[in-house]
């Protein structure tokens, strides 16, 4: 991602890196966020459908330290929170395979219908990116995994999408409702292709983040990243502090985009040297769960239980790197067999969540990924080290 002009002048314009310090920099080791964070995964994914002012609230009801937007961009320019910036993808016989609105029963954005290429990959369905913010809010939120979690369907249709700065003003209210500090940490999604289409995230990001006082690195603001040149870029622009999030396989697209000049892979940057790269410019490094404890496997394949932690705490933590793990769900379907609860057939069963978590949390896990902050809060608060 190159650095534009106009990104350049609109930070001298910010006094970014002059004001940083006025808003609470300085030497001291900030207290945010707390030991063994609990992040609310999409809010409280399990409870409601994901990304609503509703799934964030009753996240933070529920215990959670820190609520997490995933960060897509409309057409006009608005930051808003949603897995993907798909918001409707269809099968090949026209089927709704995945919706996270109800844009597909909208006869008035039919003809938003469209087929487009996503970091390699080819979806059929509507983008977000090619609404306004008006056109958005008429949209309402729905379930996006329904087999899974049916009861979040009697929500359906009755939320709007939320903008970043409606998330942000929900935390600020909660935090003075609640008498502790509830974070943020959004993910920006796509950074290469929105880049590509002259939407980048970043400029939007931190002028909000500029505006809420929340542009420095002790505001309660973590911003994560699959990709790696987008954080390194704002490593430059501001002090905030930033997470590199590791996938179990592939690589980060951006490397896929640069091509034969970059073939590195998330395994090389999960070695000691590539944990102390990720230290260059970034505070956190959040791999996925089975890469700090791998899965119990059968023949067959089926997780059986938990196995022995690596070595990927530790190395990361002698890189100077806090880590944080995704993503921990109550229900069944993701838990290995020694997890499961009755009756384990169920996939919408819940298990022993609490146990997966503690066992991370006894391997040094600085904070966990998910989507039922009151089974995170209580995993946090019953542990004993």
């Amino acid at each position: 991602m190159i650095r534009t002009a106009a990104f350049a002048k609109l930070v001298l314009a910010m006094g970014a890196i002059s004001s940083l310090a006025a808003c609470g920099g300085g030497d001291d080791a900030p207290t945010w966020p707390p030991e063994r964070a609990v992040i609310a995964h999409r809010g409280a994914s399990a409870l409601r459908p994901e990304h609503t002012l509703a799934a964030y609230q009753k996240a933070i009801d529920d215990g959670a330290d820190i609520i997490e937007p995933d960060l897509v961009i409309t057409k006009d320019g608005v930051l808003v929170s949603r897995h993907e910036n798909a918001i409707a993808i269809l099968n090949t016989d026209g089927t709704v395979r995945e919706a996270t609105t109800n844009v597909a029963e909208r006869p008035d954005f039919a003809g938003r219908k469209t087929t487009k290429t996503i970091d390699g990959s080819i979806i059929t369905g509507w983008f977000i990116e090619d609404f306004t913010l008006a056109e958005i809010k008429t949209l309402r939120a729905r379930e996006r995994i329904p087999t899974i979690r049916p009861a979040n369907t009697k929500y359906n249709d009755q939320f709007e999408i939320a903008t970043l700065q409606e998330i942000i003003d929900l935390a600020k209210s909660q935090s003075a409702v609640k008498g502790r500090t509830i974070g943020i940490e959004p993910e920006t999604k796509h950074p290469t292709y929105f880049q590509s289409i002259g939407l980048p995230l970043e400029k939007p990001l931190l002028v909000t983040l500029e505006k809420n006082g929340w542009n420095n690195k002790n505001a309660p603001v973590i911003v994560q990243s699959f990709e790696v040149t987008n954080l390194k870029e704002l490593s430059k622009l501001s002090t905030v502090r930033l997470a590199q999030l590791v996938s179990n396989n592939g690589r980060p697209y951006d490397f896929v985009a640069q091509g034969v000049s970059n073939t590195r892979t998330y395994a090389d940057m999960i070695t000691p040297a590539g944990l102390k790269e990720i230290a260059t410019y970034a505070h956190t490094v959040a791999p996925y769960k089975e890469l700090i404890i791998p899965v119990v496997r059968d023949a067959s394949g089926a997780a059986t239980g938990l196995g022995q932690p690596t070595d990927l705490i530790k190395n990361a933590k002698a890189a100077g790197l806090k880590v944080h793990t995704w993503t921990f769900r109550p229900e069944n379907n993701f838990l290995p067999a020694s997890l499961k609860g009755a009756p384990v057939g169920d996939a919408n069963a819940r298990g022993n969540s609490v146990a997966e978590i503690q066992a991370y949390l006894k391997a040094g896990l600085d904070a966990l990924f998910t989507d039922d902050s009151a089974v995170g809060r209580q995993a946090v608060d019953t542990f004993k080290p």
